[in-house]
């Protein structure tokens, strides 16, 4: 049967986008009063599911795994550029000094940044998930919720350095510029400190009862942690020396992504149900929850530009099933959030799967900024 029939709001979709990609204008009347509001948008018809979205900034590149490839995007228009085919990944790293981009993927995926032209595959062990690139060691770190919890590869010629058993499920991570490498525990409930130079892990920070860690920002200058937690959904802010607890504050729920910019003094969350959360550092022993960013449901997974100090975060929007109503009507355009091009604004039902599969379905891209 013929999946465009069977679709009726996926071709409408494509036929209002022309080439499947639109740029959108800012939705300024679904934000609350508040510095950030979303300030870009843009949507590609696809198939397959994705995972983390990894802003490139010095690249000028974003990088978004979806199914069977790596679709990358300018940072600045958001246009489309070209992809990486046959790389079922779920995160991307880049080394900006070597210009080597990985993935994680199994084999692990790494590529010249500049052409994105393949330059090898690294076989690794389990099953990767996350993914870092700690600049003072040049390493990228591919994390796996099982043994072993950590590959450690060089980002110069792609070699693996090492294996560690970090004690649970790894998510996301952060480096101090010290020697050390923070990373969040899910399974857990902690965060696991890595020496650097010997890679192995010296403590695990306990996040009082809370579970769940699947986002986790630093301070490098004040050595704060974020960690950004499911149950309760909560962000606790915690002392990188010594795992002290400095205080707790309430997030938006299904949390899988967060970070710090430096220059704002700002951690930030981004969540399942549609929001993003920003905190206000305002002493190293002060926090304050400055705005709940209404995004889109689904929108869990984000990315810092530091050049621009924006978050990038992403969602599908699944195709209805057929013969619902949704499938025989599309939706009209919002002539409130309609850009000039005509094309309407990102709705809620975002459904964000890990890794590839998943059939047709709209990506969302949202620009959140001031």
């Amino acid at each position: 049967m013929n999946s465009f029939h069977r679709f009726s709001r996926i071709a409408f979709l494509l036929l209002v986008a022309g080439s499947g990609f639109v740029a959108l204008h800012s939705l300024a009347e679904t934000t609350p009063a508040g510095p950030y509001k979303i300030v870009a948008s843009a949507q590609l018809m696809g198939t397959g599911g994705i995972d983390y979205v990894y802003a490139d900034s010095d690249g000028r590149r974003l990088y978004v795994p979806r199914g069977d490839e790596i679709l990358t995007f300018d940072l600045d228009t958001l246009k489309q550029a070209a992809s990486i085919p046959n790389t079922k990944a779920h995160g991307v790293a880049v080394d900006t000094n070597s210009h080597h981009g990985f993935a994680s993927s199994n084999p692990v995926v790494m590529w010249d940044t500049k052409t994105l032209e393949m330059i090898k595959t690294i076989p690794v062990q389990g099953r990767p998930d996350g993914i870092f690139f700690e600049p003072e060691t040049e390493r990228v770190f591919v994390f796996s919720h099982s043994a072993p919890n950590a590959t450690v590869i060089d980002t110069k010629d792609g070699s693996i350095v090492g294996v560690i058993d970090l004690g649970g499920a790894p998510e996301q991570a952060a480096s101090d510029g010290r020697g050390h490498l923070f990373v969040d525990i899910e399974d857990k409930g902690n965060v696991a400190v890595v020496d650097l130079k010997t890679l192995k892990v010296s403590a695990h920070y306990d996040l009082g009862g809370r579970n769940g860690p699947a986002g986790l920002a630093l301070d490098t200058k004040n050595q704060v942690l974020f960690a950004f937690c499911r149950e309760p959904a909560t962000a606790v802010m915690l002392n990188a020396g010594d795992g002290k607890i400095l205080g707790t504050l309430p997030i938006g729920t299904v949390t899988d992504g967060g970070g710090f910019n430096p220059k704002t003094m700002e951690a930030f969350s981004s969540q399942r149900d549609g929001t993003l959360t920003i905190i206000k550092e305002n002493s190293p022993s002060s926090f304050a929850v400055e705005q709940t960013v209404p995004t889109m449901q689904g929108a869990k997974t984000c990315t810092l530009d530091p050049k621009t100090s924006q978050i990038v975060l992403i969602a599908v929007e699944r195709a209805p099933p057929p013969g619902s109503a949704s499938s025989a009507t599309p939706a009209s355009p919002n002539p409130a959030t309609t850009a000039q091009t005509g094309s309407s604004s990102p709705s809620p039902g975002g459904d964000r799967r890990k890794g590839g599969g998943g059939g047709p379905g709209l990506l969302h891209i949202l620009v959140v900024g001031r």
